[in-house]
């Protein structure tokens, strides 16, 4: 399956607070041993994640006989990202594409991966999450019942917009710049000197306009999506965090399967992360071409002193403290000395 820029659009994660958990349902199973589930996810069903979960579905149905059907319901017709969480665990949906900041308000240890400026490229990302680094956080992740793929999806490095270039820390000091709700996120600009706003995402073009914030972060395929280049001249390829999507299960939906059939499930899922991955890597090339098309200034300001600034304002301590020596030796064991 090809697929161009315009089958594209990344959707923002909505953070807050899990749920209460209703009562553990039993897997979607009809009579002659069909199994019907469901997956939820929050990007819009031209996005690759939805293309590629679609593709391995028509996969995983052709491969089991008819015996596995897998609906994906897109653009978060669900529930919101932390509802589908919820409803996951109770087994009121059986799969679930979550981002790791949306994850970590239920399991902290998800959100490992976002701390500020660790990896440098995709190859780094892929080689940790694909090692020892992803392994230890999915096993935090199966502490709490749910089960978690092998592969992670791609949910893209975020970078910074705003109204004058940003090449240092200093260009940041005092900037009012929007940040969703995430503790890291909001400690990470907070420690860089920048005065982080917390706004709602649907309010964010109109804040842009008016400057009620001078910038803001996100992946490229937001910032176009949602045309922040009408309103924002300059893009820093900072590349401050990287994040991904979970694919998590529902326990009992998953083991209820057998173990044939779980393991094409397992298969293809996977596979449909491989292939998003490289959808998603073209498009953050071809969009920074598309961008600057449309009068949007780039630079890729050196990380070292990004880094040398948090060390400095103790960030990499405290969500070492917060995360705990265990966790922080598996990070630095994938990316390096942090502290």
């Amino acid at each position: 399956m090809h697929i161009t820029r315009r089958t594209f659009i990344q959707t923002s994660a909505a953070l807050g607070a899990i749920g209460a958990l209703g009562a553990l349902s039993a897997p979607a199973i009809a009579q002659g041993g069909i199994f019907n589930y469901k997956v939820g996810t929050n990007v819009q069903a031209s996005h690759s994640l939805y293309l590629r979960l679609a593709e391995a579905s028509e996969a995983i149905r052709k491969d089991t006989g008819g015996k596995v059907n897998i609906r994906i319901f897109p653009n978060g017709q669900l529930g919101s990202d932390t509802d589908m969480v919820s409803q996951v665990r109770s087994g009121a949906i059986d799969m679930l594409t979550t981002p790791g900041v949306v994850l970590a308000n239920l399991v902290p240890m998800a959100s490992l991966n976002s701390v500020g400026f660790i990896f440098p490229d995709y190859p780094s990302v892929w080689k940790a999450m694909d090692g020892n680094l992803g392994n230890y956080m999915r096993r935090h992740i199966t502490k709490t019942g749910l089960v978690v793929t092998d592969k992670i999806f791609d949910n893209g490095f975020r970078h910074v917009t705003s109204q004058k270039p940003v090449n240092t820390p200093a260009d940041l000091a005092g900037m009012k710049i929007r940040v969703p709700v995430s503790p890291l996120l909001l400690s990470l600009f907070k420690s860089l000197g920048a005065a982080s706003t917390p706004i709602n995402f649907n309010e964010l073009y109109s804040a842009l306009q008016t400057k009620v914030v001078e910038g803001q972060e996100n992946p490229l395929t937001l910032i176009a999506n949602s045309k922040l280049y009408e309103v924002q001249k300059n893009c820093a390829m900072t590349g401050h965090t990287w994040d991904g999507y979970w694919m998590v299960a529902n326990k009992r939906s998953m083991e209820a399967l057998p173990a044939p059939m779980r393991a094409i499930v397992n298969q293809h899922l996977d596979a449909a992360a491989m292939a998003q991955r490289a959808d998603s890597e073209k498009l953050a090339v071809s969009l920074q071409t598309d961008l600057a098309a449309k009068g949007m200034v780039f630079t890729r300001p050196d990380p070292i002193p990004f880094r040398k600034a948090l060390q400095q304002a103790n960030f990499y301590q405290e969500w070492k403290t917060k995360f705990g020596d265990e966790a922080w030796a598996q990070l630095e064991a994938a990316v390096g000395k942090l502290v």
